[in-house]
């Protein structure tokens, strides 16, 4: 198991919604803007040198089910870098049957808060390949597709898994989520300043100066989305500038 994210990272989001790529504005169904076919995506990443993938199977996030598995396994079967998948991920089997069928790290976020032991039980037969999303909004953890806060605070809540075996943080910043309107370093360097694994950022970056900015809280990578997919910047550009010294 190599450590993940041994230097700072641009991950492309491939988030998937009845079978395709898909990114919704504020994490709420019907704002969402449509990309195609998740493995041409993927595909398209990897040949413009992405190292990881960040898979999200939004069915599977709001609804509880993986609906989007046979995408998913299209995916994982299609490229040859580290896939991270989270959405529906309820149990330690369903977390052991994608680590087996060659996902690198699942990422457990609803199930995490109501079932922390979860995080625990895989840590110990898969160590260092369970991911805790926290998804923050005015400061408090949400949980069900980002539709109930759970009071919980983000730096907290990060550490707690952290003594739980959780081998990264993603942490979503979900008041600037979609809104392609820049990023707030605050609450992220919290989070990354509270535990001592690595602390995946994600939400709102909307340009080369906001990848920075995440670098520069501490985060070990960004997953971007939107930008990628309207062409705000490539990545590219985006590696490139995560790679220029501060």
């Amino acid at each position: 198991m190599t450590e993940a994210f041994p230097s700072f990272e641009v991950v492309p989001a491939v988030d998937m919604q009845d079978g395709e790529v898909v990114q919704l504005v504020q994490g709420e169904r019907g704002t969402e803007r449509r990309y195609g076919d998740p493995v041409e995506a993927a595909e398209r990443w990897v040949g413009e040198g992405a190292e990881t993938l960040h898979l999200v199977d939004l069915d599977g996030a709001f609804e509880g089910e993986r609906k989007n598995a046979g995408a998913v396994e299209a995916v994982v079967d299609a490229v040859d870098v580290p896939v991270q998948l989270g959405g529906g991920i309820r149990t330690a089997d369903d977390a052991a049957n994608l680590l087996e069928r060659g996902v690198e790290r699942v990422i457990l976020g609803t199930a995490a808060v109501e079932n922390p032991e979860l995080v625990e039980e895989i840590s110990d037969d898969y160590p260092g390949r369970a991911m805790v999303s926290l998804d923050a909004k005015d400061g408090e953890v949400l949980v069900s597709g980002w539709t109930e806060s759970t009071g919980l605070d983000p730096a907290e809540a990060a550490s707690r898994y952290e003594e739980l075996g959780a081998g990264a943080i993603l942490f979503t910043d979900v008041d600037v989520e979609g809104r392609m309107e820049g990023v707030q370093t605050d609450v992220t360097r919290r989070v990354v300043e509270a535990v001592d694994i690595p602390v995946v950022a994600s939400g709102g970056v909307a340009s080369l100066d906001d990848v920075r900015a995440l670098r520069d809280a501490g985060a070990a990578a960004v997953v971007v989305g939107t930008a990628l997919y309207e062409g705000t910047f490539t990545l590219r550009e985006a590696a490139a500038a995560a790679g220029e010294s501060e």
